[in-house]
């Protein structure tokens, strides 16, 4: 695969980054089936393969479960992957809750370093609960992430928003948004055209619909040939369907290297 600009970061990605919620977490989400969680060698046979396949980007969150802390036990060339982490949900007992106070975004930064064995992150979201613009104007969640961001402890910050008016917000102040876009929802194309024009980061969630969508190559062809996109994040703990999403990614004008 021909890596992609993280916009203006610094940072090449992937076009088809690995989501790794499955590895951590099965109470709470939203996929069409039930699965279990993998074992450790199992987990680390699907790295293995993802970095074979060309695949350098990988999307956890403290909300995964354990997610961060087997990324840190079992990822090969833990050194050389790009990971994007978040703050803000905490999963605790079946259920998320919402936290965007200074000491908790710190905590949680420190929390996932610790995890991830990492001596800085490489990209931080906010890990929004609906609510963007009150998150922006209310808390001191992104400022703090800003300050981590100049003290070394991360790369690059930004949002996974739920609103257009949060995503542009944050293509304006921050480094990189995720964002929502698949064959069924566009709301969120403004986000993506002005992020192109600032030479932002995108990234893309739900692309497939969460697992939902009956037209897999559509959905990638539509996602990632849209003009200033970094990466479409998918899940999977199944090497069959890994294979297939990389073949697929790879069918897309401009995402295959020679």
């Amino acid at each position: 695969m021909i890596l992609r600009a993280l916009g203006s970061t610094g940072i090449e990605v992937s076009p088809l980054g690995l989501g790794t919620v499955k590895i951590g977490r099965n109470q709470q989400v939203k996929y069409p089936q039930g699965f279990d969680i993998p074992d450790d060698d199992t987990v680390v046979e699907l790295l293995a393969l993802a970095w074979d396949l060309g695949i350098n980007f990988i999307d956890t969150a403290p909300a995964y479960g354990n997610s961060e802390e087997r990324l840190g036990a079992l990822l090969p060339h833990s050194r050389d992957w790009v990971i994007m982490t978040k703050v803000g949900e905490i999963f605790e007992n079946g259920r998320s809750r919402f936290d965007f106070s200074v000491q908790q975004t710190r905590q949680s930064v420190e929390n996932s370093l610790n995890k991830l064995g990492r001596d800085w992150l490489d990209v931080v979201l906010v890990h929004s609960d609906g609510n963007d613009m009150e998150i922006i104007n209310k808390t001191a969640v992104l400022q703090t992430l800003d300050e981590m961001k100049q003290e070394g402890k991360l790369r690059a910050y930004g949002m996974s928003t739920k609103t257009v008016a949060g995503g542009c917000w944050i293509v304006e102040h921050a480094d990189v948004v995720m964002t929502t876009l698949n064959l069924e929802t566009d709301a969120d194309l403004p986000v993506i055209e002005r992020a192109h024009a600032l030479n932002k980061g995108v990234v893309i969630k739900k692309g497939l619909q969460s697992g939902h969508t009956d037209s897999v190559e559509d959905a990638f062809r539509y996602v990632l040939s849209q003009a200033g996109v970094s990466s479409m994040i998918v899940g999977t703990i199944n090497p069959a369907h890994l294979r297939s999403n990389v073949e697929i990614c790879n069918r897309v004008p401009g995402s295959l290297s020679d």
